[in-house]
């Protein structure tokens, strides 16, 4: 109890002092992390629509993949991202292993089954009579999407809530892929178990508090934009 609290201590001074290496390493966290979120987004989405108002043979197939993906072990993204872009892997000539770029590639391979899940199971929650109404009212294929969307969206903050926190608490395939090199790619996750192994405990504490803290700011913030629209 007593390293938590010296912990959270240390959380505050070195917020409170604006020190640079922890800013900074909070800063790339979140930009990882929101990059990671926003392609997993774009991708996660679409595919989750489709998967819930269309029918054709192995669809049941694919969306029991999805499901199947968003239990996902991070470590085998990361060794799979690994292997794609090592030196001798298909895409080793990009020489992006052990950059920020890789690590926002294995996280939005992380997050997109998580999307694309709450997506299916948002849009399925709507009356199956309403696209058949939709349509004949004389919508278009694009407006009947555009429609769906907009009625689940409280479904879709929550499928971008659940994304942006399974990959901002990652760490199994950030360390793999990003190294954990200082300047670099070390965020708070990785640069917490650092600290773990250096015996740092009440720094890996203080880092583990902030790290919660960034989580429920951007919890928080979509959390307001999900209840705001449900009145609108």
């Amino acid at each position: 109890m007593e390293i938590f609290l010296n912990g959270l201590k240390e959380a505050v001074r070195l917020l409170a002092s604006g020190d640079p290496e922890v800013l900074d390493i909070t800063w790339r966290t979140l930009k990882i992390s929101g990059l990671a979120t926003l392609l997993s987004v774009m991708a996660g989405v679409p595919l989750g629509v489709l998967l819930a108002l269309t029918r054709f043979p192995g669809r049941r197939f694919l969306i029991s993949l999805v499901n199947f993906g968003m239990g996902l072990p991070p470590v085998v993204v990361g060794l799979a991202v690994w292997l794609t872009f090592t030196r001798y892997g298909p895409l080793g000539f990009l020489n992006l292993l052990y950059t920020p770029a890789a690590m926002v590639v294995a996280q939005a391979i992380i997050a997109t089954p998580i999307v694309a899940g709450f997506t299916v199971a948002a849009v399925q929650s709507l009356p199956p009579k309403i696209p058949l109404q939709i349509l004949a009212l004389g919508a278009s294929r694009w407006q009947l999407l555009w429609l769906c969307v907009r009625e689940v969206r409280l479904g879709l903050l929550a499928a971008v809530m659940a994304g942006f926190g399974g990959v901002v608490s990652e760490v199994g395939a950030s360390m793999m892929v990003g190294g954990n090199i200082a300047g670099s790619t070390r965020v708070l996750t990785t640069a917490t178990v650092l600290a773990v192994g250096q015996g740092k405990y009440e720094l890996a504490c203080a880092l583990s508090i902030i790290l919660l803290l960034l989580s429920y700011a951007v919890t928080a913030a979509l959390t307001l934009a999900q209840q705001r629209s449900s009145y609108t």
